[in-house]
């Protein structure tokens, strides 16, 4: 339950605007990994989808060394 609570957590958050690019990237990579990415509404899959294919999510959910070095660029600049 615990890890489920957390999900809804990050979601409600994800909704409300309030997630950083890390933080994006971390919920999609765990609804990827956990396959709730495509048994949510439709929005959430197409999202990581995109996420997938611009290289910032793996297909197993991971969070790619590009997206690491384009979010050390963002908050480094």
């Amino acid at each position: 339950m615990g890890r489920m609570k957390d999900i809804a957590i990050d979601l409600m958050s994800y909704e409300a605007g309030e997630l950083d690019a890390r933080g994006t990237l971390e919920l999609f990579g765990t609804l990827i990994e956990s396959g709730m990415a495509w048994t949510l509404q439709g929005s959430y899959g197409r999202t990581a989808d995109e996420l997938i294919h611009a290289g910032y999510l793996t297909r197993d959910g991971e969070v790619s060394e590009f997206a690491d070095s384009m979010i050390e660029e963002l908050t480094t600049a």
